[in-house]
C-alpha cells in the first residue's frame, strides 16, 4: 500500500505541473484586471467606505480589550479577597418536632420472679413508654398492655442508665394500653397529645422508641401515615377465634420489638398514636401499627382514675356459633334452620344485669336493638362502642327454637 500510494502522488504532480505551465499566463492577465477594478473602486468612493470598515472593526477590538482588561481586574480582585465563611444551621421540622417529646419517651422493664432470683426477677423483656403528664410529685406514664403483661415489678429507665420502680394503675387488654406512675423528681420532659382524628393519609409521621433494648434508646424513624382507619382482627383467649377488631393507625415508619409503647409523632411534635404492634413476617415491610389518640386518651383517663375502663357489662360469657359444629344448632340449641349465626350463652354470671333478665344458658342471642349480632366481635363493639352503663338495651334471643326478646339494664363491669 506504501508503493501504491506514493506513485499516485508522482503522478498527480506531473499533471499540476503541466497545468501550471500553460495556465500562468492567462492567471496573470485575469489578476492584473482585477487589481485595476479595486483601484478605480477605492478613487470613486473616495476611500470613505474602506476606511469605515476598517475603523469600526479597531473600535472593537479596542472594546474588546477593555473588556478583558476589566474582567482580569475583577479576577484580581477576587483573588485578593479574603473568603467569607458561611455556617448554616439545618433546623428541620423533623428534628425540631423529635426535640420536643423525644425525653419523653422512656424504657419499661417487666420483671418477673423465678425460681433462680425469686427475690429481685429477671426481665422477660422490655418496651417503651410516654410521659403524659406530671401531677405534683408524680408523673404518668402510658405503654402497652402486653408490655407489662404478668410483671411482678415493672421499672422504667429514664437514661443515661437511670431506672426507676413503676407503679401500675391500670391495664387494658382490648386496646392493650397500660398506665403507669412514677416519682417525677428525674421528669424533665412531658409529651403533648394531639388529635388523630385530623389526620390525613400521607402525612408524616415519627415513631420514638426503644427497639430491641435500652441499647437502642429513643431511636427515631420516620415514614408516612398508611392509613388512619385500620381494624386488626384481636384474638385475646388463643381459641382462634375472633375477640374483638382494634382500631388503628398504619405507619411505615420502622416499628420493631421494643417499640411498643412508644410514641408515633406529628410533624408538630404531638403525640398521635401510642406504638402497638408489628406485622411480623419475613414478606411484610413497613407496616406498622399504632392505638390513635382518639382512642386512647379516654382509655388512658380511665386507667389512671379508676384503674380500669369502664365499659357497660351484660354479665354472660359466650361462644359463636361458628366454634361448634353445625349439627348443634338443631340437635342441641334446636335453632331453626333459618338462623346461621349468633352467639349462645355457656355461662350466666349471678346477679348481673343478664341474670336479672332472665337470660339462660344456651340461649342464643341474634340482635340487640335491631342490630345483628353475629358473633362475639359484634356483641362486643356494639356494647363498647355504641352501649352505656345504665342503658337499657332490648336483646332477641333464641330459646328451645322459639324467639323472645327481653330488655337488660346494662351494669358497669369488665367483662361481657
Amino acid at each position: 500500500m506504501g508503493y501504491y500510494d506514493n506513485h499516485m502522488d508522482d503522478r498527480q504532480n506531473r499533471r499540476n505541473n503541466k497545468r501550471s505551465g500553460s495556465g500562468a499566463g492567462l492567471y496573470g492577465f485575469l489578476g492584473a484586471l482585477v487589481g485595476a477594478g479595486a483601484v478605480l473602486l477605492f478613487m470613486s468612493l473616495g476611500g470613505n467606505g474602506l476606511f469605515s470598515a476598517v475603523t469600526d472593526t479597531s473600535e472593537e477590538n479596542q472594546e474588546m480589550e477593555q473588556v478583558v482588561e476589566e474582567g482580569e481586574q475583577q479576577e484580581q480582585h477576587e483573588e485578593d479577597t479574603p473568603t467569607e465563611t458561611v455556617d448554616v444551621d439545618v433546623n428541620t421540622d423533623i428534628s425540631r418536632a423529635v426535640e420536643e417529646v423525644s425525653d419523653s419517651v422512656v424504657g419499661v422493664f417487666n420483671l418477673q420472679e423465678t425460681d433462680f432470683w425469686a427475690e429481685e426477677g429477671t426481665s422477660a423483656g422490655n418496651g417503651s413508654g410516654v410521659i403524659y403528664k406530671v401531677d405534683g410529685e408524680e408523673a404518668y406514664i402510658v405503654t402497652n398492655q402486653h408490655v407489662i403483661e404478668g410483671a411482678n415489678q415493672v421499672e422504667v429507665s429514664m437514661g443515661e442508665g437511670l431506672r426507676v420502680e413503676a407503679e401500675v394503675l391500670g391495664e387494658d387488654v382490648l386496646t392493650d394500653l397500660a398506665v403507669l406512675r412514677i416519682d417525677a423528681d428525674e421528669v424533665d420532659t412531658v409529651a403533648e397529645f394531639g388529635n388523630s382524628e385530623n389526620l390525613s393519609s400521607g402525612e408524616p409521621a415519627i415513631a420514638i422508641g426503644n427497639p430491641l433494648g435500652p441499647q437502642f434508646a429513643r431511636t427515631v424513624t420516620q415514614g408516612i401515615i398508611s392509613s388512619t382507619e385500620r381494624s386488626l382482627p384481636i384474638d385475646m383467649t388463643g381459641d382462634g377465634q375472633i375477640d374483638w377488631h382494634a382500631e388503628v393507625l398504619q405507619t411505615d415508619a420502622a416499628i420493631n420489638p421494643g417499640n411498643s409503647g412508644g410514641a408515633l409523632v406529628n410533624i408538630n411534635g404531638e403525640v398521635i398514636g401510642i406504638n402497638s404492634m408489628k406485622i411480623a413476617q419475613s414478606a411484610v415491610e413497613g407496616i406498622g401499627f399504632a392505638i390513635p389518640t382518639s382512642i386512647a386518651v379516654p382509655v388512658i383517663e380511665d386507667l389512671e382514675q379508676h384503674g380500669e375502663v369502664r365499659r357497660p357489662e351484660l354479665g354472660v360469657a359466650i361462644n359463636s356459633l361458628s366454634e361448634i359444629p353445625s349439627y348443634h344448632w338443631q340437635e342441641t340449641l334446636m335453632l331453626p334452620e333459618e338462623v346461621e349465626s349468633g352467639v349462645f350463652v355457656v355461662d350466666v354470671v349471678t346477679n348481673s344485669a343478664a341474670d336479672q333478665a332472665g337470660l339462660e344458658e344456651y340461649d342464643v342471642i341474634t340482635e340487640i336493638n335491631g342490630v345483628a349480632i353475629h358473633d362475639g366481635h359484634d356483641l362486643r363493639q356494639y356494647l363498647y362502642t355504641e352501649a352505656e352503663i345504665g342503658q337499657t338495651i332490648e336483646v332477641t334471643f333464641y330459646r328451645e327454637g322459639e324467639q323472645h326478646s327481653i330488655s337488660v339494664d346494662l351494669q358497669e363491669g369488665e367483662q361481657l
